[in-house]
């Protein structure tokens, strides 16, 4: 996989990141739970990006 599953998937943990900081500002615990779920899910893409690129 290349370049754009990268950016894909560090857009999806920046989106995630901000979802969680902002239910955090509002005090909204279903938003903050959906950025934690989407940042850890973009951190598990781009772990698997790196072990597709050590066996390349």
């Amino acid at each position: 996989m290349g370049f754009d599953d990268k950016a894909e998937n560090k857009f999806e943990e920046l989106s995630g990141e901000a979802k969680e900081k902002y239910g955090d500002a509002t005090d909204n615990e279903d938003l903050q739970a959906e950025g934690s779920v989407d940042k850890a899910k973009a951190n598990l893409k781009q772990a698997g990006e790196k072990v597709k690129d050590a066996f390349s």
